[in-house]
């Protein structure tokens, strides 16, 4: 027994000390602690981890930096970040089809608009169709930004990928193919949803799509929330994967409308503007980010954008973010500093919009129906009532699609009704006509008449739907020119024999057409357009529009019910008296809207009637900085900033007075005479006349044909010299040194009285234009000014030197660029390259770049003598108009200035112009200003005096900037 025992213990001391038992006990101790981890996994905490199952998986965020400010040349802000709160969604779901992914999302989305709406606030609205008259539209009209966006919709980088079908697709085709394409439908449900809530659940799916392509990029829903949306997602955040609550950094502007063409707005890349950067650029931008979109936040962009940061994230197994560790915090862009003086911008904007609506009211007349065809001076053109109340619908000021819902007031309901009583009688008569091979010929009909079949033809078969192949007509056809130009066959002979000529694209009628019909004869494909044309009439604005434009001269449509609809829209503050003392009569509506334009509550750039745009370019002369540079009318940037107001947006772009358009550096007209002192310095430094050479003007220069009236004729100005030519703006001086100019030696002699021979000298116009046009280069007006916002190339005059010398001919140039050139002439030669910019600091305020002002050019051949005889004529022209300057000259400022009016046509106003600087013999600020379409110089010269009031501390901007219209000078004709 002894033995055994003795064996067992040598055998397990044995073991002991062997490396296999080593092992076993290893083994043991882990597979107990294995034993223990899994009853605490599967037993102790299995229903938790089974809830909440972690498989962790890490990815990386890029956090966007905030954007650099931007100040003006005093350090006042115009455009910063604010915090806000969004709305944000991820695509985190794992999904075993497409189509359980569309039914997952669209339920999810469909919740989550409700949650926001039901609080007050709304959903994103940036995307390029809208709902208009009940049915989907593009929201854009320019046709190359709407193949941009089809590009985008179908994934192509360049537009000229499209297929014809998809380039023709209309605003309701893209919606359903966005809805049900098996590949990349978002399978929404257009029968069981409205047109309204189908079109918020494309955008929205359509924005997540953007960023389809990298997971854990948020989608933003909604922006800038109220407590209670937070409040109510933050509730029903377990039933919503993927949503958050994000704080947003949204770009704010200050006093937008002053500033909004010079700085211009933010908004996601498009891959447009990714594809156009550079390889290097590229790595610095992703298709997520928030860049500048135009202005100044575009052009310097590089310099505002924030540095990015980086975030680490674990999720989940189904995409839920359950940990998160910040790598890199991003950090702000630089701060920009403008040269512009914010002060001085406003109150330029202000005494513009003032003077614009004295000018509307100094020559309103109350007419419905005036035809300025009529017209033969263009200062009797008239601003007629009638156009006036058609601008609140052509302007989109009053919202007609409102004018049939429910809710719509008295007048809104009895303007539909009438409308719609008028409309189908019209549709009526043109289907009869288009049918009537016997109808009236397009000459003889009514000028309505003619609107509308000219509508059909040139813009709805033509441009809008490319039924009329444009580029397949032959523009020399007899038929043609007597439907184009004659006028003497009527639309259905002209529509039958483009059907005849191939002209017609019948693929583009087949809904219209006999399906059973293989082949269709020129009957049936002409059946198809009448068809055609009453389909696409029926739901057509543009069309509305133009009834409505014609009601209103009848007086079907009358100013009362539109002033009555000014209140019931909230387009103006309700007022209960007024409304009923219109709806009485017992105020016209030509007194009420005179009235409120006259307080400014109806604004020129509202109406859209010239005029109603104008610029101011205020600059340093002594080194190019520019001051001020004023487009009327403004625009609010804040509402295409960030997610962009897409109705906003499409209204800015049709309204007739063009906010998007900077009339200070892309508008150019003649300049008139503010170009008569760069021709005077012309003609004395190239010895065409001097100080000495006097002219007599009777009126009329006769020199050339046809002749040219001098502004003051039948009257005229005497004998003057080259001061008084330029302080009188006589036409008669500078028609005849433009001649002068253009004289030269011939290769011919001729003997006189006398027997002596003498070489002929002859004019050449040609020779009279390229000293002109060196002289104007010299200035700067051969380019561009060197403003960092996009600018109008300039054009100097290429033909008629006699005319050019008075600044007609074909000069134009932009505000702008008289302004550099203005300034030039003020300080004696000097010709800076304009600025907007003074430095750039980063967020530690040291400055890293700065804009020194930089020489394009110095008029050297001048001589003192010229400068000398140039601005006593300019000095002459202020010095001698109390009318407009007393005030200015009294005080001892000593503004050399010079007056333009350019002539557009018999039918439009002429464009006032101003140039000048002060003071006269150090000069420290130069302006110009034009007023389109602003009947006289007098203008400009007003708004140009009450800027230099303000400048010198004369009158107080309280003063000068009353709020109501101005007071407007008698005009006449003066230049």
């Amino acid at each position: 027994m002894y033995n055994i025992l003795d064996k067992i213990k040598s055998a397990v001391v044995e073991l002991f000390y062997k490396r296999v038992f080593i092992v076993i006990i290893i083994f043991c101790v882990l597979f107990s602690i294995l034993i223990v981890r899994l009853f605490n996994l599967q037993i102790v905490n299995g229903q938790q981890y089974l809830d909440d199952y972690k498989l962790q998986i890490q990815k990386t965020r890029v956090l966007q930096g905030t954007r650099g400010n931007i100040y003006d040349r005093n350090g006042t802000l115009l455009a910063y970040n604010e915090l806000a709160y969004s709305v944000t969604i991820e695509d985190t779901g794992s999904y075993s089809s497409m189509e359980e992914k569309n039914k997952e999302l669209n339920r999810e989305l469909t919740e989550l608009i409700q949650i926001i709406e039901s609080n007050g606030d709304s959903i994103i609205n940036d995307f390029n169709i809208i709902i208009d008259n009940d049915q989907y539209e593009y929201s854009m009209t320019n046709e190359t930004l709407k193949l941009r966006f089809l590009a985008d919709v179908y994934g192509l980088k360049t537009i000229d990928k499209l297929t014809d079908e998809q380039r023709s697709q209309t605003a309701a085709e893209l919606i359903h193919y966005l809805c049900t394409d098996k590949v990349y439908g978002y399978g929404i449900d257009e029968e069981k949803n409205s047109k309204e809530d189908v079109l918020k659940l494309v955008t929205l799916r359509y924005a997540m799509g953007l960023k389809s392509f990298q997971k854990y990029i948020p989608t933003t829903i909604a922006e800038d929330i109220s407590d209670q949306t937070m409040a109510a997602v933050m509730e029903r955040l377990d039933e919503l994967p993927g949503v958050n609550i994000a704080e947003d950094s949204l770009r704010r502007y200050t006093d937008s409308k002053y500033f909004a063409n010079i700085i211009g707005y933010t908004g996601g890349i498009s891959q447009d503007e990714y594809d156009s950067l550079s390889e290097e650029e590229q790595e610095k931008y992703s298709l997520t980010d928030t860049v500048g979109k135009a202005g100044l936040e575009q052009v310097m962009d590089s310099f505002l954008q924030g540095e990015k940061g980086e975030e680490k994230l674990y999720v989940n197994s189904v995409g839920k973010v359950i940990e998160s560790a910040s790598v890199k915090k991003p950090s702000a862009g630089n701060d920009l500093y403008l040269t512009i003086d914010a002060d001085l911008q406003k109150v330029a904007y202000d005494l513009l919009e003032q003077e614009l609506a004295g000018i509307l009211l100094s020559k309103m007349a109350d007419l419905l129906d005036y035809d300025r065809s009529q017209t033969t001076d263009a200062a009797d053109v008239i601003v007629a009532s009638g156009d006036m109340y058609y601008s609140f619908i052509g302007n989109d000021i009053i919202d007609m699609n409102h004018l049939k819902e429910e809710d719509a007031k008295a007048a809104e309901k009895s303007v539909y009704t009438n409308f719609s009583n008028y409309k189908a009688s019209v549709l009526e008569q043109l289907r009869s006509t288009m049918l009537d091979p016997n109808a009236q010929l397009y000459t003889n009909l009514p000028r309505e008449q003619q609107a509308y079949q000219s509508y059909i033809v040139n813009d709805l078969l033509t441009s809008t739907y490319s039924v009329l192949i444009s580029d397949a007509i032959d523009r020399s056809d007899e038929t043609y020119l007597k439907w184009k130009e004659s006028e003497t066959i009527n639309i259905n002979t002209y529509l039958n024999y483009a059907i005849s000529k191939n002209w017609i694209d019948s693929s583009k009628l087949q809904d219209y057409m006999e399906q059973s019909q293989s082949y269709s004869n020129a009957d049936e494909i002409y059946s198809a357009i009448v068809a055609f044309v009453q389909d696409k009439l029926s739901n057509d604005d543009t069309f509305d529009k133009l009834i409505y434009r014609y009601m209103i001269k009848a007086g079907t449509v009358s100013g009362r019910e539109i002033a009555m609809i000014l209140y019931e829209q909230d387009v103006l503050p309700y007022d209960e008296a007024q409304y009923n003392a219109l709806s009485s009569g017992s105020v016209s509506a030509y007194d009420f809207i005179r009235g409120k334009i006259q307080t400014l509550d109806i604004t020129p750039g509202q109406l859209g009637l010239e005029p109603c745009t104008g610029s101011v370019v205020i600059t340093d002369p002594n080194n190019g900085d520019v001051l001020a540079c004023v487009s009327y009318p403004g625009y609010d940037n804040n509402r295409l900033a960030n997610s962009m107001d897409s109705t906003y947006y499409n209204q800015l772009v049709t309204i007739s007075s063009r906010p998007f358009y900077n009339n200070a550096t892309q508008e150019k007209t003649a300049p008139g005479s503010t170009f008569k002192p760069l021709a005077a310095i012309a003609g004395l430094t190239e010895g065409a006349i001097s100080e000495n050479t006097y002219v007599t003007c009777e009126g009329k220069y006769t020199g050339i044909e046809p002749n040219v009236n001098c502004w003051v004729y039948p009257d005229s100005h005497g004998t003057l010299d080259v001061v008084g030519a330029i302080q009188h703006s006589c036409n008669v001086y500078f028609c005849n040194l433009g001649y002068t100019l253009g004289v030269e030696e011939s290769a011919k002699t001729e003997t006189d009285e006398n027997g002596v021979e003498k070489t002929v000298r002859v004019y050449s116009s040609e020779t009279g234009l390229n000293k002109l046009e060196n002289y104007a280069a010299k200035f700067g007006l051969n380019e561009t000014s060197g403003l960092e916002v996009p600018e109008t190339d300039p054009q100097i005059s290429d033909e008629d030197s006699v005319r050019s010398a008075m600044g007609q001919g074909t000069n134009n140039f932009t505000t702008s660029q008289l302004a550099r050139y203005i300034s030039a002439v003020g300080n004696r030669g000097t010709v800076y390259n304009l600025t907007l910019l003074d430095r750039v600091e980063d967020v530690d305020g040291k400055v890293i770049q700065t804009y020194d002002s930089t020489v394009h050019n110095t008029v050297d051949e001048v001589s003192d003598n010229t400068w000398n005889l140039v601005h006593a004529g300019m000095r002459g022209v202020v010095e001698n108009n109390s009318t407009v300057f007393g005030k200015l000259n009294s005080s001892g400022i000593t503004l050399a200035g010079k007056t333009g009016t350019a002539q557009q046509s018999k039918t439009h106003p002429d464009h006032g112009l101003f140039v000048g600087f002060a003071p006269l013999n150090n000069p420290e600020v130069a302006i110009a200003i034009r007023i389109a379409n602003g009947y006289s110089s007098t203008f400009a010269a007003e708004v140009g005096n009450g800027v230099m009031e303000y400048y010198y501390g004369i009158t107080d901007s309280s003063e000068l900037i009353t709020g109501t219209a101005k007071q407007v000078a008698v005009s006449n004709h003066g230049d």
